[in-house]
């Protein structure tokens, strides 16, 4: 979309909120681009979390996963540097909550939504998460109960809405199974 279009689109919409809430200034909201802490993810994240809850059989992985999200820049890879805040965020109180949240993590890892490293802070001091349209169109593909025809066909509706077409691109091997190449000078070089 045009960067002018989009302003067009942007405008209408502000034109329609004040006639609807007048009495409502720009103060009064929280407004990404005058504020910071703000993170970027896909639109269809909430139909992701109900696939991902779906799969785990009553355990509640998505508010795991969203903590995941809220923390990472664009790069995709986050520092687990507090597992206590982390469970705390992703919703885990009480003498169990890091290891509920560690299990939540291996979840996650074990079904390829993520993949974790260990460093300075333990087994899991290192996270990248990976394309989830891509992990749950692997899990639908290898019929997987729990991602129903209804759960993703309403994700695939989502993203077709939103113009995302990640689930209609030639599937990437999987970046966690696939082989390396053979190793060349430069990959022995530390950059910093």
């Amino acid at each position: 979309m045009s960067k002018s279009r989009n302003r067009a689109i942007v405008q209408q919409q502000v034109t329609l909120r004040r006639k609807l809430w007048p009495l409502v200034e720009d103060g009064d909201l929280w407004l990404r681009n005058d504020r910071t802490g703000f993170a970027t993810l896909p639109r269809s994240m909430p139909i992701i979390g109900t696939i991902m809850d779906g799969m785990t059989k009553g355990k509640r992985v998505s508010s795991t996963y969203l903590d995941l999200w809220c923390r990472v820049m664009d790069e995709m890879f986050v520092q687990l540097q507090s597992p206590a805040g982390m469970a705390f965020a992703a919703g885990f109180e009480g003498e169990r909550a890091v290891r509920t949240w560690r299990e939540r993590m291996r979840w996650l890892q074990d079904n390829g939504f993520i993949d974790i490293k260990p460093g300075a802070f333990g087994d899991m001091s290192y996270a990248i998460l990976l394309n989830p349209y891509h992990v749950i169109r692997r899990h639908y593909e290898a019929k997987h109960p729990g991602v129903t025809e209804a759960r993703y066909i309403a994700l695939m509706a989502r993203a077709h809405e939103i113009r995302a077409g990640d689930l209609d691109e030639k599937l990437p091997d999987n970046p966690l199974t696939r082989k390396a190449p053979p190793p060349t000078e430069l990959d022995d070089e530390i950059p910093f």
